[in-house]
């Protein structure tokens, strides 16, 4: 099945113009998904024709948008608030907000609705809410809304897969089939190399941070089956957290080292971390397909594990069992 991808995956990216043309022209549906997909805007919504429903957050009884590098200043105005010790909350999207969403595209043709995973918001309720009273008021149409089980630039790769399969002239069923079938099969290694944010939101001590800070401890995340970001050990030094995240790519992904999927790197405000770790995974695994994209951990993410965090996303076995 992994391998039934990869033609697909060269379809969607083996040339422009007239190829590029072929495959808008097969599209049989319309693929929406949800601003938490921690990409850019511009490729989401420009390059690969994906309508996008916006977070926000809220900082101070001010309400901002989870903005996708729409505004170049927008990140950078979020982290000056973190730093300043502000702490945003989140929401989730609300029923009429998805109905609205929805029911613009539904006038246009089919649409498959990829949600953000349940792990790290119940939203995705009210996008199966309204979709299924939208299917009953536009009978002739289809709608489905999927639950990722994805967070962050997984949630970016599957729904990536999925406009792979829409380009390549997949029916609806098809994609939603395949995205359901391989939602856990997205990995989610995250690594964190501060621990001032944690300390501040309460999710550490401030002795457990100070102690983890002298010690350089890095905690090593993942991502488990019900889509919840799960610790599960710790590293001390950048370097033997890359290793340590490349060690468990190298376990779980299709054909080890000679891993030919999609791979992804998102940060939150830590570049430098993000590209070495970039290098590491070129060097370890040279058959990837296509360029490994380096995003920004959107400012939803970014509310819940501050600066400091680097994930890799990559396509493998099912994701581990954890307690």
């Amino acid at each position: 099945m992994l391998k039934f991808i990869q033609v697909f995956v060269y379809r969607a990216d083996g040339g422009a113009g007239r190829e590029r043309s072929e495959e808008m022209s097969e599209r049989k549906f319309i693929l929406s998904c949800e601003s938490t997909v921690d990409m850019p805007y511009s490729y989401i919504n420009g390059e690969r024709d994906i309508p996008v429903i916006f977070y926000s957050y809220a900082v101070d009884g001010v309400s901002y948008e989870d903005d996708m590098g729409r505004d170049p200043k927008a990140l950078p105005h979020f982290y000056e608030m973190l730093h300043a010790g502000k702490l945003p909350s989140t929401s989730q999207i609300n029923y009429f907000q998805y109905e609205e969403f929805l029911e613009g595209l539904l006038q246009q043709g089919d649409v498959l609705h990829i949600a953000f995973g349940t792990g790290m918001t119940t939203s995705y309720n009210n996008a199966r809410d309204a979709a299924e009273a939208l299917q009953k008021k536009y009978p002739d149409r289809k709608i489905q809304a999927i639950d990722s089980f994805c967070s962050s630039s997984g949630y970016g790769m599957l729904v990536d897969y999925a406009a792979d399969m829409r380009d390549a002239g997949c029916s609806l069923e098809e994609t939603a089939d395949w995205v359901r079938a391989h939602a856990m099969h997205i990995h989610h290694q995250f690594y964190s190399t501060e621990l001032d944010f944690y300390r501040h939101s309460g999710r550490m001590s401030g002795t457990q941070a100070a102690l983890a800070t002298v010690l350089n401890i890095c905690p090593i995340m993942r991502l488990d089956r019900t889509g919840h970001i799960k610790a599960y050990g710790k590293v001390r030094g950048r370097k033997a957290a890359i290793r340590t995240t490349l060690n468990e790519m190298e376990a779980h992904c299709e054909d080890g080292k000679d891993y030919s999927g999609k791979c992804y790197i998102c940060h939150s405000e830590c570049l430098e971390a993000a590209e070495e770790t970039k290098r590491a995974v070129q060097e370890r695994f040279p058959k990837i397909s296509g360029d490994i994209r380096i995003c920004d951990i959107g400012t939803i993410i970014a509310s819940h594990c501050g600066w400091g965090t680097v994930a890799v996303f990559f396509l493998g076995d099912e994701r581990p069992e954890m307690e």
